[in-house]
């Protein structure tokens, strides 16, 4: 295939209107091509003998030095890795459109890095603490961090504020995402796999609300045969080109 974008211009009845309501969900195959190890299959983090020795010291009540450790050691990485294409394209959109959301599955602060401003963030970031005695959450932007673990106002430790295997998701952010999902005319699903739930109900929330869904991703996935248009190929040379034609022709 020459381009990764091959389909009849027009197809999905689609222009770059201002008004049409759009609403975008990523998930890990949009950082890994910024170098941000994926939690699944070939190439990732745990194919790394000191992220699996660091992981091992990690543990609930996720306030501990060595949960703290663990989490450096990826906020570290994760400073060196830089914004993609894909990653930029989405903030540009966003400026586009009166109505855009993106919800992301990843805890890296790309997006925001890149610009996006508007970001429900299903599994929480990195770049936060939170306090499990006042409930405080708190910005950390920096790594290294002065102290491990960190500590909020009130005395007490932090935990990373992101959602662990097992944990609910936050209810505020979950429903913002669902309303999105619900409310929206063109839904994009960016990297992902489509396996984890609540995540993968959203698009299908979306085409049972008559929104066209748009898939980019590698490989296929589970929800290939159901969206609108499955595209093959990687986010940060698809997305640009998929947007491009979006402004020019229409999709």
């Amino acid at each position: 295939m020459n381009s990764p974008i091959e389909f009849k211009m027009g197809s999905l009845g689609l222009r770059a209107d201002p008004g049409l309501r759009v609403t975008v969900l990523t998930g890990a195959g949009i950082s890994a091509e910024s170098g941000v190890p994926i939690f699944r299959g070939k190439g990732s983090l745990w194919e790394i003998p000191e992220a699996r020795e660091l992981a091992r010291r990690a543990g609930p009540p996720w306030n501990t030095r060595g949960t703290w450790e663990f989490y450096e050691w990826r906020r570290a990485l994760v400073k060196r890795c830089q914004p993609n294409q894909a990653h930029l394209t989405l903030a540009e959109m966003e400026g586009y459109f009166r109505t855009f959301t993106l919800i992301t599955q990843n805890v890296d602060g790309l997006h925001q890095r890149a610009g996006s401003r508007r970001v429900l963030e299903l599994h929480g970031s990195m770049w936060r603490g939170r306090c499990l005695s006042c409930g405080a959450v708190l910005d950390l932007p920096q790594t290294p961090l002065e102290r491990l673990p960190p500590l909020c106002p009130c005395g007490a430790a932090l935990r990373p504020d992101v959602v662990q295997f097992g944990e609910p998701i936050d209810p505020r952010t979950l429903a913002e995402a669902i309303k999105a999902s619900r409310n929206c005319d063109l839904f994009l699903v960016i990297g992902t796999s489509a396996v984890v739930s609540p995540a993968r109900e959203m698009p299908l929330i979306a085409l049972g609300a008559g929104a066209k869904v748009v898939e980019i991703n590698p490989e296929p996935t589970p929800l290939t045969p159901l969206v609108s248009l499955s595209i093959r190929g990687k986010a940060a040379g698809t997305l640009p080109e998929l947007w491009r034609r979006l402004l020019i022709s229409g999709l």
